[in-house]
């Protein structure tokens, strides 16, 4: 049974950090690209940062660049977002993905088959 299981969301306040975890099992890991998005009330779900199988290749959105990292660990299976001077605008249930979509794709959630239940981030101002 493949599984991702997103964990290390919680409440913090504009400027600090948090890191999230996504831990995935029942897949070849080092095989795929790795995805965070996320979704806020009311909006649709946005793409935040990808990296490749290797960890080689990294993509971000625009709104995060400079403040996020993503990073992967492939002996333990398990990627992480790295989130630095958190603004209330962060604020958003943020979701792991797997899948195996080209660089110029990275950004579609539809090129990513798996999904995490997501963890939640709240940034207060």
């Amino acid at each position: 049974q493949v599984q991702l299981v997103e964990s290390g969301g919680g409440l913090v306040q504009a400027g600090d950090s948090l890191r999230l975890s996504c831990a995935a099992s029942g897949l070849t890991f080092s095989r795929y690209v790795m995805g965070w998005f996320r979704q806020a009330p009311g909006k649709e779900r946005d793409f935040v940062a990808a990296i490749s199988w290797i960890g080689y290749n990294t993509k971000y959105a625009d709104s995060v660049k400079g403040r996020f990292t993503i990073s992967r660990d492939n002996a333990k299976n398990t990627v992480y977002l790295q989130m630095n001077r958190l603004k209330p605008e962060d604020t958003a249930v943020y979701f792991c993905a797997a899948g195996t979509p080209k660089y110029s794709d990275y950004a579609l959630s539809r090129s990513y088959d798996t999904w995490g239940q997501g963890t939640q981030v709240t940034v207060s101002s």
